[in-house]
């Protein structure tokens, strides 16, 4: 497996990958934003109530390691570890940003979410009006 390149140590970095390690990343800044979806792509691929995510520019994330991707949507491409299936990141249309699973993180607790997508298909027994809630995607 390649190595990251060197970190910018002005820059707040942060790291994570897959499951079994093949697949490595580094994200530069803070995210733009941090939300949770329950739609029932993101319910399934999870294999849980919903997904999180932190999403970057596109060019704020560098990748070691191969990914495979599907068309999940009209829009959104799902990328995935071909060695243990891990959940890697998602894209959508013009690719401009990427949305990273929280759980890909080395570190916990460092993001929190401020948003929830697709409410229509949140768990009864979760907490509602804990943060913006949409009952579809964003506005």
């Amino acid at each position: 497996m390649e190595s990251l390149p060197e970190a910018h140590p002005q820059e707040d970095i942060y790291e994570g990958g897959c499951a079994c390690g093949a697949l490595r990343f580094r994200a530069q800044g803070v995210p733009k934003r941090v939300g949770l979806c329950h739609c029932m792509t993101c319910r399934r691929i999870h294999g849980s109530a919903f997904g999180s995510y932190a999403i970057y520019e596109h060019d704020d994330v560098e990748w070691s390691g191969a990914t495979q991707a599907w068309l999940s949507s009209e829009l959104g491409r799902r990328h995935f570890c071909p060695v243990c299936g891990s959940v890697a990141y998602m894209e959508y249309g013009d690719r401009s940003e990427i949305d990273m699973p929280l759980g890909a993180f080395d570190q916990t607790g460092i993001f929190e979410p401020t948003y929830e997508l697709y409410c229509c298909r949140k768990e009864p027994w979760l907490p509602r009006g804990v943060r913006t809630e949409f009952d579809m995607d964003r506005d």
